[in-house]
Order: structure tokens, then sequence, then C-alpha cells
């Protein structure tokens, strides 16, 4: 009888079936998840990586899933920051949004989720984070008004505001409140663009007879003056007008950077000490007035 012999597959078809290995079935290892109508897609591993929390409870295996007729899993929360709650159990870390209102909403959610690991990661954030505030003195003695000026000799310019409306002996003409106002909302813009380089301040004393000036302070001596109000006479009356040189003040808000230090560099150069009724001032300030 003849014997019927199987055919012997060649060698590269034998060599590819045992290369052959089962694939993982990613039903099993890939999690699609709706939250709050954010769609997500994860694996099992990254949603355990806490054990303890209720990620780690929900696809441990010890719970049903509630899903949708497409198989998404349903979660009933704001999916807004869902995506970086993935990324930190993937990474541990995360960078967090800058604004506070934003943290408090993640921590919120971390607090739900039972994540430990990221509510101390916000935590941690959110105290050793310095907030950079841009304060402006207010100086009202002589002493106080010296003190401030000393420190401009670190490298910090110094810009002040010496301004008192009730100084004014005269009735004030009728565009002169809105160049006052306009003058301190500059002088606030201009403190809050130069915050850090300049150091900002007001002298509302009225000790100095000022109504509205501008002072421009580098390495300890006044570099520039701009005094803003003027008499005016309409017919034998005498009347204060108050000015806004708004050209002039940024210039020499711009020219006030010139006495900055620069970081890691030396002070700028200083200026030889006056001497006699010079003494506190360069030797020749620029000096803006007025005065009609």
């Amino acid at each position: 009888k003849n014997a019927t012999v199987s055919p012997t597959p060649s060698l590269p078809m034998a060599a590819a079936a045992s290369a052959l290995v089962p694939l993982p079935r990613c039903d099993e290892e890939y999690v699609k998840l709706n939250v709050g109508g954010h769609l997500f897609t994860t694996t099992v591993t990254t949603l355990t990586k806490e054990a303890d929390s209720m990620l780690g409870s929900m696809f441990s295996g010890r719970m049903d899933l509630k899903k949708d007729h497409e198989g998404w899993v349903v979660i009933d929360r704001d999916g807004k920051w869902f995506g970086l709650i993935l990324n930190f159990l993937r990474d541990g870390t995360c960078a967090l949004p800058a604004e506070l209102t934003a943290r408090q909403a993640i921590l919120q959610e971390a607090k739900y989720y039972l994540l430990d690991s990221l509510v101390k990661f916000v935590l941690n954030y959110d105290r050793d984070a310095t907030v950079d505030l841009c304060t402006v003195p207010v100086v009202s003695t002589e002493t106080e008004q010296g003190q401030l000026l000393a420190s401009s000799r670190d490298g910090t310019p110094v810009v002040l505001l010496c301004y008192k409306r009730g100084n004014n002996r005269f009735s004030y003409t009728q565009p002169s409140d809105d160049a006052y106002i306009r003058n301190i909302e500059l002088f606030d813009r201009l403190s809050y663009k130069f915050h850090g380089r300049v150091r900002y301040a007001r002298d509302i004393s009225g000790n100095d007879g000022h109504i509205c000036t501008w002072f421009f302070y580098g390495n300890g001596r006044l570099v520039a003056e701009v005094c803003c109000t003027s008499i005016v006479y309409a017919g034998e009356k005498k009347h204060t007008k108050i000015e806004f040189p708004e050209a002039r003040l940024y210039e020499e808000n711009m020219n006030i950077l010139l006495y900055e230090k620069k970081a890691n560099g030396p002070l700028p150069p200083s200026v030889p000490e006056p001497s006699g009724e010079q003494k506190g001032d360069y030797l020749s300030p620029r000096r803006t007035s007025y005065m009609c």
C-alpha cells in the first residue's frame, strides 16, 4: 500500500511559523474613557498606578464599569483637567497652569479621585511658588525719602512722584484736573511695566510744596526733574495750571534705565561726589518746569 506523506515545509516557512507568537488582546489593556464629554484612551497600567485611588479601584477588576453604547467607560466628572491627571500618572509629574483658579480646580479633581500624590504635588507647588508683587511705597517724611533714594545706589533707579492737590494757593484751570489724573495714571502704568527694574514711589506729604512733580534718581543722585505745574493769568487773577507732558515723561523714564545695573554686571558708572549746595544732586540735573 502506498503511504500518504505530508509535504515537509520549506525552511523559510518553518522559521516564520516558529516566530509567530500570540498577540495580547487590545481590549484587555487599553481603555476608552468618556469623562464629562472629553474622550481619552489610556492603559489599565496607567489608571492603576495608584492602587488605593478611585481610578485604581475602578480598573482593578473589582468593580462593574458603566459603559455607553460604543463601549466608552463613562465618568461623570468635568474632563477639562483629566488629561493632565493622566500625564501625572504616567510620568509622576506634570506642568501646572500659572492661574491659581486652574490649580484649585485640579486640586479638587485630585481629591475626588483620591490621588494623594497629585494633591501633594499641587499643594507643594503653591507653597514653593513666590509671588512677585508690584508694590509702590508711599513716603511721607524726609527720613523715609532719604532711605528710598539711598537705595538707588544699588543699581536700581528711583522715580519719585510728588503730588498734593491741596498745595495750590489759587484756583485751577479747567483742564488741570484731567491732567493731574493722567499724570497719576501714567505713573501707575510705568510702575507696573518696569517693575523690578525701576523703583517707583509716591510722596504725598506735600512738605516741599509740590503739586505734581516727577524726580528721577540714579546712583543716589538727581538725574532729572519735571515740574508739571505753572501759573497763568486770566485778567488780573492768577490760576494754577497742571500740564501732562507725556512725551517728556516717557523720555525721562527711558533715560533712567541707563542707570540700571544689568544682571551679573557691574554697577552703572557713578558721578563724582558734589559739594556745597549741590550735595545730593547731580552736578547738572535736567530740570523742566512749565512755569509761565
